[in-house]
C-alpha cells in the first residue's frame, strides 16, 4: 500500500511539472507550435487546455486602455501601416479572427 501511494504523488508531481511545462510554453507563441506537435495525444484527455490557454494568453488591456503600437504589411507589400499614424482620425476597428 506504501508503495501505490509512493507511485501516486510522483504521478501527481509530474502531472503538475508537465502542467507547468506547457503552461510556460504557452505563453511563447514561436514555441507553443513546436512542441504541441510532439504531445502525445493521450495528453489531451487529461490536461485542462482551455483554461490554461486562457490564463496564459490573457493580456493586460483594460476597457479603455489605448490599443498597443504595432505596424502591419500593406495588401501589396511595398509599405508598413503602423496603428499610431492613424491616433487623432476617425476611430479604428480592429477585427481579429482567421479568414481562410
Amino acid at each position: 500500500m506504501e508503495k501505490l501511494k509512493t507511485v501516486a504523488w510522483y504521478a501527481a508531481l509530474l502531472y503538475v511539472l508537465i502542467l507547468v511545462a506547457l503552461l510556460g510554453v504557452m505563453k511563447q507563441p514561436v514555441l507553443f507550435g513546436r512542441v504541441m506537435s510532439k504531445v502525445p495525444r493521450a495528453l489531451f484527455m487529461i490536461i485542462p487546455f482551455k483554461p490554461m490557454w486562457s490564463l496564459a494568453r490573457a493580456g493586460h488591456l483594460q476597457v479603455g486602455d489605448a490599443a498597443p503600437e504595432f505596424s502591419l504589411p500593406t495588401v501589396d507589400r511595398k509599405s508598413r501601416v503602423r496603428l499610431s499614424s492613424f491616433r487623432g482620425h476617425k476611430p479604428v476597428v480592429l477585427v481579429f479572427g482567421s479568414y481562410t
